[in-house]
């Protein structure tokens, strides 16, 4: 297992971004079908060996154009709403979940030929809904909470203090949970396994009691399996002891950002330098449009050639295209100045972007590329004055 995680970390390492998009247009997004089949042998590997089912939560990665080869390694897909759960059931077919913090009548009257689970964020929405999905033979489940604070980014908080997300334990004293197969889970963002057996012990501390009546316990995303340094086989380990207690529990994961993680770049391109108090480069690229959770998180993105401020010779700070006064970026350093036309690549800009973005401003939206296993690369998607208007009234 050392090897095939060292194998994946030097082909990360090896490969260089400047050549390889210096011919491409900007502004795009560009997925790398190799690197992601990487992520995918190796989140393979944990399920066989832990005997677990990994899904793929759509809420982080939806570039279904790629879906035929996540499908060729994961079990399935996890959706947030109607939207999603076509998405799943369309692209990826089989096992589609579905978690809503709330269902409208609806929402419930479509799910229910598109979905194999359902999760309910409150008692009050399983009891309505609960004949229906009975019906429908669809598998129910409730999210808990299980107190357990993981997230360091309040934002992704789903175990804060008043939370609005999951149940606590102590709501379900006395409650008839007939019909409920499961429980599901959600509170890590980009942890490690440390966190999710953290997390495996909240649960057997809070809900321990109901765990032998139930079918399924799905742990939610936030397993950040792909990243380097992460103890892939503590988690094995941690999940299959944890199913030596619990027999009757299938286990599922799902994680999103883990599917998709240094899989890709988003290519933009200096349109303008301007001078106060330093250097800004103006790009074609808008961080609050395009990479939200960089202002969200917030969190510094890598970018291919650069240093830390005034590391290098060369220090600007860059500017997005939308009129937002705070849609900038840090400062960054160059061993060589930036001139008008030269290309800037955000590294790992495939997960939590894409399905975030917005047409804000009107500004040009990035096409998608996907660089395909033989080298080939090809265009997906491109985006016209169209799809901006269309999306409006």
């Amino acid at each position: 297992m050392v090897e095939f995680n060292n194998a994946i970390l030097m082909y990360f390492q090896f490969m260089t971004y400047n050549t390889l998009y210096d011919d491409l247009p900007s502004p795009c997004y560009v997925c790398e079908e190799e690197k992601l089949e990487a992520n995918l042998k190796l989140l393979d590997y944990v399920q066989k060996q832990a005997g677990v089912d990994i899904i793929l939560a759509l809420k982080a990665f939806s570039t279904w154009s790629t879906f035929p080869l996540v499908k060729q390694y994961l079990k399935g897909a996890t959706s947030s709403g109607v939207w999603e759960a076509k998405l799943a059931r369309e692209e990826i077919g089989s096992d589609v979940h579905v978690y809503s913090p709330a269902y409208k009548q609806q929402d419930i009257d479509e799910l229910v030929d598109l979905v194999d689970h359902i999760s309910f964020n409150s008692l009050r929405q399983w009891q309505r809904y609960q004949a229906q999905i009975k019906k429908a033979g669809v598998s129910a489940g409730l999210r808990i909470n299980p107190e357990n604070q993981e997230a360091d980014t309040p934002l992704y908080d789903p175990c804060a203090p008043g939370s609005r997300l999951g149940i606590l334990a102590e709501d379900l004293e006395n409650i008839d949970l007939s019909g409920i197969d499961g429980f599901h889970c959600h509170n890590l963002c980009e942890c490690d396994s440390y966190a999710a057996e953290r997390t495996l012990l909240a649960i057997e501390n809070k809900f321990g009691k109901y765990l032998p009546t139930l079918k399924w316990l799905n742990l939610g995303g936030g397993h950040l399996i792909t990243r380097e340094g992460y103890d892939v086989e503590h988690l094995i380990h941690t999940l299959k002891a944890f199913k030596a207690r619990y027999p009757n529990l299938h286990i599922i994961l799902e994680p999103g950002s883990a599917v998709a993680w240094q899989t890709g770049v988003l290519v933009s391109e200096v349109v303008d330098i301007v001078e106060n108090q330093g250097n800004i480069a103006i790009l074609d690229i808008s961080a609050t449009a395009h990479m939200p959770d960089v202002l969200e998180m917030p969190y510094r993105p890598t970018v291919t050639g650069a240093g830390l401020p005034q590391e290098k010779s060369y220090t600007y700070r860059f500017g997005g295209n939308s009129c937002l006064a705070g849609d900038m970026l840090e400062a960054y350093s160059f061993d060589k100045p930036l001139n008008i036309g030269d290309k800037v690549i955000f590294e790992d800009m495939i997960h939590y972007t894409m399905v975030k973005t917005t047409f804000f401003n009107g500004v040009q939206h990035p096409a998608i590329y996907v660089i395909k296993k033989n080298g080939n690369v090809e265009i997906v998607r491109e985006f016209a004055y169209k799809d901006f208007k269309d999306k409006l009234s």
